[in-house]
């Protein structure tokens, strides 16, 4: 038995995702390290052979950070945006790689190379679903916009705010973020509240007969007192399963031998959810930091500079689009749940900004971030179908 036309053209839909994310892998654009360029032309040229209108992205220094396509229906109605990073992380050690991390390759299944899994095949999936919906003659409501974002893995999200600022832009009634993973529908995340914290001593000579209480002390002392502040737990009745979670992530300070430092720098992380916010966060560092000053007292006070800040968000099943997302996914015979992830994303950005989001759903993967990255593709047909009639549902206001 043969396959009939449906069957055949999902085959070259699918043959073309795996070629465009292909070329994509073997372009290197690793965050704040690779020319986006030669990555973004390839989806230009290819979204430019298909006719689908889209244009270049730049920040507010005239710094490339995206692509956006864009489909328009026949009629005023809601716009909804599928979202991928062109961009990659580093490579790491590319002597415990087993292939090129530009390999781009298939080999048993899987399309290796840095990029792969996050998330070059997904922004290869997302333009032909808007080449598709171009090819038939929109007739719907409002429109689909395609974002490509070349500036995630810096964590500038520039891409994502470069969209969000232009005025020539539909406001999108909700964004799927195209992170992968096959068992869950990524719905929420906690939030953060990121500081650098900079404590102050009296310097001197580590071989004085006067005793100084070094920075070193001091900032080790703030340490304590942060890691063991008393954070809620997980408040079950609003819905969201996580907790607040404080974290020291850098610690610079002193030089040498024979200097007792005189600052020292701190960067914090803390991860927010809705019952413990940014401002409980804040409220938290800067009774700790009095209590310091007030323990072991120092010339200069020790100063708190708030360096970021996002929201939690949690959509529930039946909001948009989690909804069509989730929806489609069990329609095709998926047991697939809802999640709230422990690490913030580009969904916290767009809560910030009241728009909702989903932040993953996708093939399976291997090596993300680390060695070997790769993508498998046999899930690939199943994935691309689902997120395809999510769309549908979306634009037909079903």
């Amino acid at each position: 038995m043969t396959d009939g036309p449906w069957e055949a053209r999902q085959d070259e839909t699918i043959r073309s995702v795996v070629q465009l994310a292909q070329e994509l892998v073997r372009r290197p654009s690793r965050g704040g390290i690779d020319d986006y360029g030669p990555v973004l032309s390839v989806l230009e040229e290819w979204l430019t052979a298909r006719a689908v209108p889209h244009r270049r992205l730049h920040d507010e220094a005239g710094v490339l950070v995206g692509l956006l396509a864009e489909v328009a229906g026949d009629r005023p109605g809601p716009w909804w945006t599928l979202d991928a990073c062109a961009d990659t992380a580093p490579y790491g050690d590319t002597t415990r790689w087993s292939f090129p991390p530009t390999s781009g390759q298939v080999q048993d299944g899987w399309l290796l190379g840095r990029g792969a899994a996050d998330s070059k095949l997904a922004a290869a999936m997302y333009c032909h679903i808007a080449a598709d919906l171009a090819a038939s003659s929109p007739a719907f409501a409002g429109g689909l916009a395609v974002l490509l974002d070349v500036d995630e893995h810096t964590g500038g999200f520039g891409g994502a705010r470069a969209y969000l600022a232009d005025p020539h832009a539909a406001r999108p009634a909700g964004v799927i973020i195209g992170y992968p993973g096959m068992d869950e529908v990524v719905v929420g995340g906690r939030g953060l509240w990121r500081a650098t914290l900079t404590v102050h001593a009296p310097s001197g000579h580590s071989g004085s007969s006067r005793t100084v209480t070094s920075a070193i002390t001091r900032a080790t002392r703030l340490v304590a007192m942060l890691d063991a502040a008393d954070l809620p737990s997980a408040d079950g009745a609003s819905g969201f399963p996580l907790g607040p979670k404080v974290t020291v992530t850098a610690f610079h300070g002193g030089e040498g031998f024979s200097v007792t430092p005189d600052r020292v720098d701190i960067n914090l992380d803390i991860r927010t959810t809705p019952s413990f916010d940014a401002h409980d966060a804040e409220t938290l560092v800067r009774k700790a930091v009095a209590e310091l000053d007030a323990e072991l007292p120092a010339p200069v006070p020790t100063s708190v500079a708030e360096v970021a800040s996002w929201p939690a968000f949690r959509l529930q099943e039946h909001e948009q689009p989690a909804a069509a997302l989730l929806s489609a996914a069990r329609a095709a015979g998926l047991d697939i749940r809802a999640k709230t992830a422990g690490p913030s994303n580009i969904g916290n950005l767009l809560a910030g900004h009241g728009i909702p989001a989903t932040a993953g759903f996708g093939v399976p993967y291997e090596g993300l971030h680390g060695i070997d990255e790769r993508a498998s593709l046999a899930e690939l047909p199943a994935v691309y179908a689902i997120h395809q009639q999510a769309v549908q549902h979306l634009l037909g206001g079903q």
